[in-house]
């Protein structure tokens, strides 16, 4: 009998694969990708009969379908006919979608530095910054997103300078207004706060010719990202300014996950959270605005000066929800971005940026989110897996497309794409002026808190702080830092932290350009 040779790929062209959403199926809770499954072809001597092949075709064919009809009587029989089967796309349920790119080679070796380093240079060498996008119109993003727009006014309250409004109540006052709020439903910290403000809910109520308002608000500035680059430690600090109010705790993550139905990560689509749910965050800090309007006949507010914030990091670039609820007309690329909603309503807002040497951050974030089996080697490995799957992706895509595509940021093992600062920018900048973009380094943070913290009050337009204040704000101790067992698996691996810096080298060198800024090249060695 001759020999067979047998070939493994993935079903479908490496091309395909990029386009099309993974369609899966959950038995008993555990998804299978259809995609990713292995097919096995044999290469057949040719003389082998028309009747051969056609044979093996018809037994092929008998195999599948008797194993999608086993799928689907285990789903049922698994689950009880209670969940069904998962057919909706989900980007956090599927393994490897994305072929490699040109240059596989051994992930699980450190030794194959060569080969990864021509990933690298294969990255590099398709490098290009467009100037610009095409922003969309008012109109299309009306139509994506009707419900929002019909809430929040076009303009808010004058004489105050966040920006709020007066909404007519028109529920039951002895009702609890938070009763449907997703956010109270998921998290235990939120059914605390919501507790003590529906107690006072009907004293912030303002009657105006026999009907109620509520005083809503969104926030005056938003801390925007990058996740472990100092968010957590700004946030707590500017909390402790008396003309600055927050959301009930931080990261709310709305714009990016909530209103799209993403609680966690792990869980796949749940129902999405409507804006009122997002704008009752923002309560607490209203009836600071508001103050008492039982003995204030207008209306107007007692603290005009009070600004909220809201720190989410995923704001500046995830995006990843996109491929799910858009249209996928602009080749790869998402037709709407966060920042183009914000700016359709709020095209005043400010935002803040703290940023960090991308290569820090990242094996920051891979040791914080890391569940298991942690090491500088695994690490490594991790990275050389990354940069095989964004190198595979930019054969077919430009490097924005390559940034937003979902299947390879889920897919690849630590977030590479975080990091790439420079391409989030340039699309947050075709809405936004840079003036109304305060970006910050934590190296700069870490070293001088009070000349940041400075920065900051004077980007808000906050007035002065007496000496015991600005003593407590910038001497506090350092927030959300690296935990004791992180920092006891040591630095990366050398010659991890040299592919990552050849990697990343480029994109900051365009960031430096834009800001005008060399110490965004990171050349020195982080703090």
């Amino acid at each position: 009998m001759t020999q067979m040779d047998y070939k493994y790929s993935l079903l479908g062209t490496p091309k395909d694969d990029y386009r099309k959403r993974p369609l899966l199926l959950e038995v008993d809770d555990r998804p299978v990708n259809l995609f990713a499954v292995l097919e096995v072809k044999r290469e057949l001597p040719k003389r082998w009969s028309t009747l051969g092949c056609f044979r093996k075709i018809r037994l092929y064919s008998f195999l599948f379908g008797i194993t999608i009809m086993f799928i689907i009587m285990a789903s049922y029989i698994l689950t009880g006919d209670k969940k069904g089967l998962l057919l909706t796309p989900s980007p956090y349920h599927f393994s490897s979608l994305v072929s490699p790119g040109p240059f596989a080679f051994n992930l699980s070796s450190i030794k194959d530095y060569t080969h990864i380093k021509l990933v690298v240079k294969s990255i590099t060498s398709k490098m290009e910054f467009r100037s610009s996008r095409q922003v969309p119109d008012l109109k299309a993003l009306i139509n994506s997103e009707p419900h929002m727009f019909s809430v929040i006014p076009h303009k808010f309250l004058p004489g105050v300078r966040n920006p709020c409004w007066y909404e007519e109540y028109i529920g039951n006052i002895t009702s609890d207004p938070y009763r449907a709020n997703l956010y109270a439903r998921y998290s235990r910290r939120f059914r605390t706060v919501f507790q003590h403000l529906r107690n006072t809910f009907r004293e912030h109520l303002f009657h105006h010719d026999g009907k109620l308002y509520r005083m809503r608000c969104l926030p005056y500035f938003y801390i925007i990202g990058q996740p472990k680059c100092g968010t957590t430690d700004l946030y707590d600090r500017l909390r402790l300014h008396p003309d600055v109010k927050f959301t009930t705790f931080k990261e709310p993550h709305w714009w990016t996950r909530k209103r799209f139905g993403i609680i966690r990560l792990s869980e796949g689509f749940h129902d999405r959270y409507p804006v009122e749910d997002y704008l009752d965050l923002f309560d607490q800090a209203a009836y600071q605005i508001q103050g008492n309007v039982t003995g204030n006949g207008s209306g107007s507010a007692s603290q005009p000066n009070i600004i909220i914030g809201e720190a989410s990091a995923s704001t500046m670039w995830d995006n990843n929800a996109w491929v799910y609820f858009y249209d996928n007309t602009t080749e790869g690329e998402p037709p709407f971005l966060i920042q183009d909603f914000i700016h359709a309503l709020q095209p005043d807002a400010r935002f803040i940026v703290m940023l960090r040497d991308p290569v820090e951050r990242l094996y920051s974030d891979y040791l914080y989110f890391g569940i298991a089996n942690k090491s500088a080697e695994d690490f490594h490995e991790k990275v050389s897996e990354s940069l095989q799957l964004f190198e595979g992706c930019l054969t077919e895509y430009t490097i924005r497309s390559c940034v937003y595509n979902t299947t390879v940021n889920n897919a690849m093992p630590v977030r590479l794409q975080v990091g790439l600062y420079i391409v989030y920018l340039m699309d947050w900048l075709t809405v936004f002026s840079r003036e109304q973009i305060l970006v910050l380094r934590l190296e700069d943070h870490a070293s001088n808190r009070k000349y940041t913290m400075h920065k900051v009050f004077d980007f808000l337009n906050l007035g002065p702080l007496t000496k015991e204040i600005e003593t407590e704000i910038t001497r506090s101790p350092a927030s959300n830092t690296r935990r004791p067992a992180d920092k006891n698996l040591g630095p990366m691996l050398p010659i991890t932290k040299e592919i990552l810096r050849d990697f990343y080298t480029p994109f900051n060198e365009k960031l430096a350009e834009v800001l005008r800024n060399d110490s965004f090249l990171w050349e020195k060695d982080p703090v």
